[in-house]
This record gives C-alpha cells, sequence and structure tokens, in this order.
C-alpha cells in the first residue's frame, strides 16, 4: 500500500500538496496524520469543488504500507502515527518539502526540497515537467495552498517560482473568487475576542537593538485561524516582527512571523517543537503555562539574535559637526552658545587639539558667582576620555552610564570629529524591558531610533525612475565620503501610502557639493542658495528634487528668520515643526530604506496626533500654528494636548500678529490651497485667528455658504477642463473676503504685504465684480448674450468665479455660466484688413464696425466670416459710411 500524508494539524497547503502527489501517485491512498486547522475543517464541510477522496487514519493497516509519500513536512515527530514507518527498512520515504533543514529531519530514499513560499510550488513544477493537467476545481485547491502560505502573494517568502505556479493555476482554471472566500473569511466573535486581547497584551522588547513584539491571549476551548489573526495583527500594527502565545484547552499554540532577515522564527519554533520558515513558523506546547513559554522565547531571543552592538562603531552614534569653544573664550560666551544651541555639554580647543570639556552646571555656576568675563580655560575639565571613530560602542558604556563624564571626544589622529553623548549612547543600547505606550498627556521627544526598513513602501509609492535615482544618490553621497537622507514629507506620505514626488534630500556634508556631482552625473542644472546650502536640481526631463546641508536653526527673538548654522541630521530634524515631518530614511548602499526616526514620528502617524517637537516650537515660529490646522485637517489628525495648550499660549501671547505680511500670505495660501480649506478657517476662528488677517472678518453663516458653495463651483470649473489658468487660492480668498467693503480687502492686501500685479489687480475687481453683479440681478430677466459679455469681459476669471459663488440668483449664475463656457471665447472672424479690401477707409469707424459685429455674433445674428461680412455692408454701407445711429 502506498500512502500520501502530511503534518498534524494541516493547512491548505498540506491539502493542494497532497492532491497533487496523488496525480504522481495514481494508486497512493490520502490519508490525514491527525487534525487539521480550522479552516481546511470548513472547506471538507462547505465546499463544493471537489470532492477530496480521504482514508481515515484508523482504517490504515501499517504493516501493509510499503512506500510512505510525506508532503509540506519531513520532521518526524510532526507526523503522528506515520513516525513508526520512517525507520521501517521495508518502508520506501519519498519527501517533499519547502521548509528549512532541521536537526529533526526524516532522511527519505526520494527527497525533493525547494526553498519556496509554498509546497504546492514544487509539486506544481514537478507535474509541469510530467505534462500532467488539472481540472479548474484541482487547480482552485492547490492554489488555496499558494495563496495561504504566501500571504496571497505578499509575504517576504514569496518567491518568483510561487507567482509562476499561481499564474500556471489560473491558466488552469483555478477560481480567484472561491480562494478568496475560503482564505478570508469573517471574523466569528470568539476570534474578534482573541484579536482583541492580542492588541492590547501586546508587548514591544527590543532584544540586541531589534523590536520583537510579543502578544498573548486565553481562550476556554478551542478557536480556530490563530494564524489569520496573527497575519491580521501583523498588518494593522505594521510589525517586522511578532510571536503570539495563545492558551487554549489544555495547551499553548505558538504563532509567530518576520519580516526582517535578523530574526528566524522558524528556528525558535523548533526549540519549541514546532517548525516553520525564517518568516513564518508555529509549534503546539503542552505542560508549560504562558509565563514559562514568554520566559523561555525571551531567553531564546537572546541566543538567536545576533548583538547589532557588536558590528557597531562610534562613528555610527556621534553626533556631528560639533559645537566648541576656544581656550580664550570667556564664560559669557560659553553660556550663550549652551543656550543658543540647546546643548549640555562642550569641548574646547586651542587650534585643532581638545584641551578639555565644558559642563552647563559650570558654566551656570561660573556665571552666578560673576565669573562671566573669565576664559572658560579657567574652568573646564582637563582630564577627560577620549574614543576614536572606529572604537566599538560598548566602549563608552561604563564611561558615561557611570557619570565618569557626560560627553566624549571622538578624535582622529587628534582632530576633533565628533561627540558622543549620553543620549546618542542610550539611543542605541535602548532597554530590552517592554515599551510602554507613550501617555497622550506627556509630549517629550521620543530619542529610540528605530530601524525599520521601507524600501518596499519607496518603491510601491514612487515612480520607478525616482527610485532607482535614490539609490544612486547614497552611492554618491558615499563616493564623496558624506551620508544622503531622503527627509520630511515624502517620507511621511510614503508611511501613509500617500502620494509625494517632492523630493528632498539632506546631506551629512556638503549638500551643494553632492548636488554638483548630481548634475555633472546626470546632465541636470542647479540654482543654489549659499547661505543656506541648498540647492534645486532640475533634471533634463524636468524631474526636480531639493538638496539641503544638515543644519540647525535658531531664533534671535519670537516670530523672526531664523540664523542658519551647519550641523547634523539629528539637529536639522529637530529644527522641523511636528514630529510627522522630521522622518528621514538612509539613502547609503549599506543601509538603503533605513527608517530614521529620533522623535517618535511614526508612532504620531498611526496615533494620528499632530505633536510638535520642543515647547517653544510656537514661540519661535507662530506660522507653525497655521501648519499644524492645515496637517490636522488634511490627514484627519487631532491636535496632541499639549500642543494644543502650547499654540494657545502662542496666540494669547500675540505672537501670530508679529508675523510679517508675506510669511503669513504664504501660509494662508496653502491654507486656500488644501481640498478642505474652510474646515481649517473654521478652527482658525475659534482660535481667534482671522482677526490676523482683519479685525472684522469672521466666519458669518452667510460666508460659511459662500465658503461651502465655492468647493462646488471649483469642482465644476475643473471638470470643465478649459484652458484658462486661474489661481484656486485667490479664489478661495475672495470667497473669505466676500462680506467685506473695498476699503476693508484694500488694508487685507496692505497686511499680507500682497504687491503682484495679478493678485492685486483680483482684489481691487472684487468691488467691480459686485457692482456688475447687482446690475445682473436688477436687470431685465432675459439677458442677452451681448450685454452679459460687456459686463464680464474686464473681470479676471476668478472674480468670474466668486460672483458665481456668492449670488443666490439663478439668473445670474446662468449668465455668468454661459459667459465662462462659451462666450468667453467668442471671436470676430473678419479683421481690419478685411474691412479695407470691403472698401472701409481706415479710422476709428474700424473699432464701432467691430464691436458691432461682436455684438451680432454674441447675440447670434452672425455665424461666419461671409454672414459677418453680410451683416457689415447691410448695417454700415461703404459708399455711405457707417450711420450716426443704430
Amino acid at each position: 500500500m502506498e500512502v500520501i500524508t502530511t503534518h498534524i494539524n494541516a493547512d491548505f497547503d498540506s491539502l493542494g500538496s497532497m492532491l497533487a502527489a496523488k496525480k504522481l501517485y495514481p494508486n497512493a491512498v490520502l490519508v490525514f496524520p491527525g487534525s487539521q486547522e480550522k479552516s481546511l475543517r470548513r472547506f471538507f464541510l462547505e465546499s463544493v469543488l471537489y470532492t477530496v477522496p480521504f482514508e481515515k487514519l484508523k482504517g490504515i493497516d501499517m504493516a501493509s504500507v510499503t512506500r510512505l509519500i510525506l508532503v509540506d513536512i519531513r520532521q518526524w515527530d510532526r507526523i503522528g502515527r506515520f513516525q513508526q514507518l520512517v525507520d521501517d527498512p521495508n518502508v520506501e520515504v519519498h519527501v517533499y518539502d519547502h521548509h528549512p533543514p532541521t536537526g529533526r529531519d526524516i532522511q527519505g530514499d526520494v527527497e525533493v526540497y525547494k526553498p519556496y513560499g509554498a509546497s504546492v510550488t514544487l509539486m506544481v513544477e514537478l507535474l509541469q515537467e510530467r505534462s500532467i493537467s488539472l481540472a479548474p476545481e484541482e487547480a482552485t485547491v492547490l492554489m488555496l495552498g499558494i495563496y495561504e502560505d504566501t500571504g496571497s502573494l505578499t509575504f517576504s517568502s514569496t518567491t518568483v517560482n510561487d507567482l509562476q505556479a499561481a499564474a500556471y493555476l489560473l491558466e488552469c482554471g483555478a477560481d480567484l473568487n472561491a480562494v478568496s472566500n475560503l482564505i478570508t473569511p469573517e471574523f466569528t466573535q470568539e476570534q474578534v475576542g482573541i484579536l482583541n486581547e492580542l492588541i492590547q497584551t501586546r508587548k514591544v522588547y527590543t532584544v540586541h537593538g531589534i523590536e520583537v513584539n510579543v502578544a498573548e491571549a486565553s481562550a476556554d476551548g478551542y478557536v480556530g485561524d490563530l494564524a489569520v489573526l496573527v497575519h491580521k495583527l501583523k498588518d494593522m500594527e505594521n510589525l517586522n516582527v511578532l510571536f503570539v502565545l495563545a492558551r487554549m484547552e489544555n495547551r499553548i499554540f505558538f504563532v509567530a512571523r518576520s519580516r526582517i532577515p535578523e530574526v528566524d522564527v522558524g528556528a525558535i519554533a523548533r526549540d519549541f517543537g514546532g517548525g516553520g520558515h525564517p518568516s513564518a513558523a508555529s509549534a503546539t506546547v503542552k505542560d508549560l503555562t504562558l509565563f514559562q513559554i514568554r520566559e523561555h522565547l525571551l531567553a531564546l531571543l537572546s541566543e538567536h539574535l545576533k548583538p547589532r552592538d557588536e558590528k557597531e562603531k562610534v562613528r555610527d552614534h556621534m553626533t556631528f559637526p560639533v559645537k566648541s569653544m576656544r581656550v580664550d573664550d570667556t564664560i559669557a560666551v560659553a553660556a550663550e552658545t549652551l543656550n543658543r544651541y540647546n546643548i549640555n555639554s562642550l569641548p574646547v580647543l586651542e587650534g585643532e587639539l581638545v584641551r578639555g570639556i565644558l559642563t552647563r552646571q559650570v558654566v551656570e555656576k561660573a556665571c552666578y558667582h560673576g565669573l562671566k568675563k573669565n576664559k572658560v580655560s579657567e574652568i573646564m575639565s582637563s582630564d577627560f576620555v577620549t574614543l576614536s571613530p572606529d572604537d566599538p560602542l560598548r566602549q563608552a558604556q561604563d564611561l558615561l552610564l557611570r557619570g565618569v563624564q557626560r560627553f566624549i571626544p571622538v578624535l582622529d589622529e587628534e582632530r576633533l570629529v565628533g561627540v558622543l553623548s549620553r543620549t546618542d549612547l542610550l539611543r542605541s543600547i535602548a532597554s530590552s524591558l517592554p515599551t510602554a505606550h507613550r501617555d497622550p498627556l506627556a509630549e517629550e521627544p521620543s530619542d529610540t531610533g528605530r530601524e525599520r526598513r521601507v524600501a518596499r513602501l519607496m518603491r510601491e509609492r514612487l515612480p520607478a525612475h525616482a527610485f532607482e535615482l535614490l539609490k544612486e544618490f547614497g552611492e554618491i553621497a558615499e563616493s564623496l565620503g558624506m551620508h544622503a537622507y531622503l527627509v520630511g514629507g515624502v517620507v511621511r506620505d510614503c508611511l501613509m501610502r500617500r502620494d509625494n514626488l517632492d523630493i528632498d534630500i539632506v546631506v551629512e556634508g556638503d549638500g551643494l557639493e553632492f548636488a554638483q556631482k548630481i548634475c555633472e552625473r546626470y546632465e541636470a542644472r542647479k540654482r543654489s542658495h549659499e547661505r543656506f546650502g541648498t540647492a534645486r536640481v532640475v533634471f533634463p526631463d524636468g524631474f526636480q528634487l531639493d538638496v539641503a546641508t544638515a543644519r540647525l536653526e535658531y531664533y534671535e527673538k519670537p516670530a523672526s528668520l531664523p540664523n542658519v548654522e551647519w550641523s547634523s541630521l539629528k539637529l536639522d530634524l529637530y529644527r522641523r515643526d511636528f514630529t510627522m515631518n522630521t522622518l528621514a530614511v538612509r539613502l547609503d548602499p549599506a543601509r538603503f530604506g533605513e527608517l530614521v526616526d529620533f522623535f517618535g514620528g511614526e508612532k504620531d502617524i498611526k496615533d494620528k496626533v499632530v505633536r510638535i517637537i520642543q515647547n517653544l516650537s510656537f514661540i519661535e515660529d507662530p506660522t507653525r500654528i497655521y501648519r499644524a490646522l492645515r496637517f490636522s485637517e488634511r490627514f484627519g489628525f487631532s491636535l496632541g494636548p499639549q500642543t494644543r495648550t502650547l499654540m494657545q499660549n502662542a496666540i494669547q501671547m500675540g505672537l501670530p500678529e508679529q508675523l510679517n505680511g508675506r510669511r503669513l500670505l504664504g501660509e494662508l495660501k496653502l491654507i486656500l490651497k488644501e481640498e478642505r480649506p474652510k474646515e481649517i478657517l473654521e478652527r482658525m476662528q475659534e482660535l481667534d485667528l482671522l482677526r490676523v488677517i482683519h479685525p472684522d472678518l469672521i466666519l458669518s453663516k452667510r460666508v460659511r455658504t459662500i465658503l461651502e458653495n465655492a468647493r462646488q463651483v471649483s469642482s465644476w470649473f475643473r471638470f470643465l477642463y478649459l484652458d484658462i489658468p486661474w489661481e484656486e487660492w485667490l479664489f478661495n480668498l475672495l470667497c473669505l473676503l466676500a462680506l467685506l467693503d473695498d476699503q476693508a480687502v484694500e488694508t487685507v492686501r496692505k497686511r499680507l504685504s500682497i504687491v503682484g500685479k495679478k493678485t492685486t489687480h483680483v482684489l481691487k475687481a472684487k468691488g467691480e465684480g459686485e457692482n456688475v453683479l447687482k446690475q445682473m440681478v436688477l436687470g431685465p430677466s432675459d439677458l442677452n448674450p451681448g450685454r452679459i459679455y460687456h459686463w464680464l469681459y474686464p473681470l479676471p476669471i476668478e472674480v468670474l468665479l466668486f460672483l458665481m459663488t456668492k449670488t443666490s440668483r439663478e439668473k445670474a449664475r446662468k449668465a455668468i455660466s454661459l459667459y465662462i463656457t462659451k462666450l468667453r471665447s467668442v471671436r470676430v472672424s473678419v479683421t481690419g484688413k478685411d474691412l479695407a479690401e470691403m472698401g472701409y477707409e481706415p479710422g476709428p469707424q474700424y473699432r464701432e464696425i467691430l464691436e458691432k459685429v461682436m455684438d451680432a455674433r454674441l447675440n447670434g445674428l452672425v455665424t461666419d466670416r461671409d454672414t459677418e461680412k453680410e451683416w457689415i455692408v447691410r448695417h454700415f454701407p461703404p459708399q455711405e459710411g457707417p450711420p450716426e445711429s443704430h
């Protein structure tokens, strides 16, 4: 007798592989060695796709088995009663599997192992090699196996072969609707309860610098499809490594998933008697408690995960460039430097040699004692330890954590190249205790720089050419001895799966030199701003990006423009407005796609919170108040409690009023360009910010209605696809100022420092347009096209759309709509040259004739050049000249 079997707790990959093996061994019987996953049991109960000819285990006479065919398994301890046949010399064993090798593997007479995402894939390849066909129902069952084991072809363990096998099964008629219904069933009440418990109990452990998530749940009875719940949790929380321990009945179910190569969950599962792949594994454990398994798991993680600090050097975590003092600088200068740059320690140099170190505590005490004019060399500490950039990071641990020094100068052949602080060290050796969820009321910046690869997200959201360019930029930076990072809104929107092609690169080094190198390689051109160390690079195909040297900013006074100095990436990100905008991605080849998150921006995005980085943020730059409201409305985020409080404090201090007109106009423009400007303006009114623009500016019920109409009118205009240039923000500004008179609008223009010709013209035309609107409303009920044209022709398109938005009279709206869609493009065909040929003497009469012809054209009396000439001859006989009146 030949028997085809698989592992206990069989799944769809097991089932599909067994059915494929049946095609290869037609005389063999199919037998499960024990229980099956709930999803598989449901398949047998509900599916009418395929009548599967399975024998019961108890009906198999083990003594009569001559060949044992194992699929999707090669571990002897997971095949139930069939393990007694493995060492029987009279039984031939054939093994087909895709799981990595273990110490408990069966040595078969025939072994086929391929590291695919699913065992079905290797079975499909064998069927194709032997030209064995599949019916649509059979192909559907096999497709179930591939989809289940590869997460519908999304797991990192998915291979090209899995995709090719799936494509072949689709050609054979596999029903993807049936696959979807069976792979993603609705959760039962019990499953929802387990998922909720996993969410609530999830803890984060940092083991050798790698974040590992562990979640636990318990149930009195068995709840199926635990693997599906684990996958759901992993996707919901976007986790790289997840271990789930679930107590059900009298055993613990262990399910693990990993997206990173540093964590091989299959190897860890094998220590619990289970198995699987590096990216997905499971085990069933008896006679141990949840606590015991968790402790054993944490111990195994310490063994299996290689400590990152063995390969990390001081250069990987030091801060540079370094702020320093000269030995002859005064203590007063040191105090000012410490406050300006918000740092606590400074090295003291003589030439290029480090002669001592200063701390804030020593400087403040010296100032207290009236020593501001003394030199720093008199109070500096000259007994200190230094490190080199290539020293192991662990060498700094005793020095910094035991309080021997507050920071360590990093020297390269006696030249100061960086400093390593306690914060730098603590960030690199984050505690392996569970990471508690941050208190929503506590908005202190997070210093835990997590390492997470987002290259796949970048590839998904960015055009292919842009993604490849970023990889090449990393190589260019490395060749120059620099580090390049993708930063800002594009990283934020990438994580939020939003499109954004505003590419910003920050360089630790000389950003202008880096930009020049890009121009040389790609024949691009650049526009540089020497003072800020920035450049815009424009490629031949029009693609653009901004390059900046990492810099820090400090403010001489509130609401002023910042002073700029070169800095490190961390300090560059610290100067930004909100945590969501402080994210960066490494571009250097060795660590390409690694997310840099010093301030907890990723978590704030996940929590949908707008949070400032430091408490003086709104005071130093009140424009951030407007930005906070704009981002909050755009993304549907809430303001963090502390952020809201500090915003209100800055408003009460009158800081928005101190903004100059150009900066205020810049923020207002961005607000009025948003998809939902009305909602942002309403929040501005709640915070009493509209009065900063004009004391009489309020969002009354009438203005709110106009702004709501503006959304509909702008959508209508865009969908006309007319080749008419317009500025939507300016149209929205007119709607905001709808109830202000001409004098108040002029005051607004001056407050916002509006000097551009077009913008000034549009604002002044607002009053003219409103007068025309009154004439239209009071005029005859049937307005002829000629009159409409002459009324509206002088008005800018933004004013016309504003009038449509403001009026509630259907007659006026129809007239303006007629002008925009038809009358505005009407032109007279006859020219002055035609009039001369028709015998008219050149002179003022030409203008009168052409204006009259235009009226005739507008009112439908003429339609082309010939009818225009006939009309002219009829109304302006050439021999008589034009009559005095008509």
